[in-house]
């Protein structure tokens, strides 16, 4: 007898990003020479100091559950950091502690979403966006992001998409996986405009806060305190402190909204590891100078994968402001951007991740993750190089 799921579960998408980091760890386990620059992680060790912290907190016996939005020390902390990094106050009875920043999309779109709701998400953008948008049996409606605007949306455009059933927009910058950041004027805009649509609520995904480029400062939604009301604020350590593997997120919640949060978050996974907690407290209070190398680490390989893909015939990528990702125009290649990415794999072993696994609107561009040292950028271009040459 076959079980019956229920029908949700076939809605439900994936981050592909993950899939080609298993073939690649199977290609090399296989013995192929693989480089990858498919899997949006930094390289970089955890700071000591932060690995030290979470020994520490299992050693002085931090073995049991914490309150369910986070340790009153770490949610203080969190609101410090934003005083700190963005010069705005939050009260961090706001704040909700999670096991990564899938929660709080997980949680978000599923306060809002529901049959006949539509919810607002970046196309090219993050997959799981739209993967739970369906999920929650939402309509999920794309914001179109275009290479010709430098990634970036249109105020007027997304406005212009808002219906009496918009529920919730979705916003992310710097962006993945096109490492675009939104231009000042652009959410000026859209604030400005949201006005008219007050009933309607916004996800500022802002992960990669502290990885911006050329001068370019981040612009936090968090400064608009018209729409504080109505405003939920995604961050965390993955990407700063290089603890993607540690599951730690924050989530800044209206007041309004933030016990029900509180809820899903005891439904859901009781409380967040509570040795890993001290570990973001470490972070928070302890030294940046590893967050200050790592981004500029990221700033030469950003500079160095562009102007080497750009060398390549059949590619035109611009210079992205945020994040570490480069998203190339590949059209000239001939090639549609899956039959890329698995080319590029299989026949020269190296791993990247095509436009479409971030919706319809990445066909025709590939992902590229500089979290990999220069040397590991230089080579994998070479094949590419080499590989192009073959194919044409």
């Amino acid at each position: 007898m076959t079980m019956r799921l229920s029908d949700k579960m076939n809605r439900l998408g994936t981050e592909t990003a993950f899939e080609v980091l298993a073939r690649a760890e199977a290609l090399k386990d296989s013995g192929r020479n693989i480089i990858n620059l498919g899997i949006g992680q930094p390289d970089f060790k955890t700071p000591d100091h932060i690995v030290e912290a979470a020994i520490k907190a299992l050693r002085d016996g931090h073995h049991g559950y914490t309150p369910a939005p986070g340790i009153p020390e770490l949610r203080e902390a969190v609101a410090a950091d934003i005083v700190k990094n963005r010069g705005i106050e939050v009260d961090p009875k706001q704040v909700l502690v999670v096991p990564g920043g899938k929660v709080t999309m997980f949680f978000a779109i599923l306060m809002f979403g529901e049959a006949g709701a539509e919810i607002l998400y970046p196309n090219p953008g993050f997959p799981i966006y739209q993967s739970v948008i369906e999920f929650s049996g939402a309509q999920a409606v794309p914001i179109p992001l275009r290479e010709e605007r430098e990634f970036s949306f249109v105020a007027d455009d997304v406005l212009n998409q808002i219906t009496p059933r918009t529920r919730l927009v979705v916003l992310n910058s710097p962006a993945n996986p096109t490492g675009s950041a939104v231009p000042k004027e652009e959410i000026d805009k859209l604030v400005a405009g949201l006005a008219e649509y007050p009933e309607v609520a916004i996800l500022s995904d802002e992960i990669y806060s502290r990885m911006c480029y050329d001068g370019h400062d981040h612009i936090s939604l968090l400064h608009y305190p018209e729409i504080r009301n109505r405003l939920i604020l995604l961050d965390g350590w993955s990407k700063t402190y290089a603890m993607t593997g540690w599951r730690i997120g924050y989530s800044i919640w209206p007041t309004t909204l933030i016990e029900q949060a509180i809820r899903l978050a005891v439904n859901c996974h009781s409380c967040v590891n509570a040795s890993v907690q001290y570990a973001g407290l470490a972070a928070l209070q302890g030294p940046q100078a590893s967050v200050t190398d790592m981004v500029q680490a990221f700033d030469q390989r950003r500079q160095v994968i562009v102007e080497r893909l750009n060398a390549l015939p059949g590619f035109r990528c611009g210079m992205p402001a945020g994040a570490f990702y480069a998203f190339p125009n590949i059209e000239g290649t001939g090639m549609d951007a899956k039959t890329l990415q698995n080319r590029l794999l299989d026949e020269i072993g190296v791993a990247t991740v095509a436009g479409t696994s971030f919706g319809a609107l990445g066909e025709g561009f590939i992902r590229f993750s500089y979290a990999s040292s220069v040397e590991s950028i230089v080579e994998a271009v070479k094949r590419i190089e080499g590989f192009l040459h073959q194919s044409v």
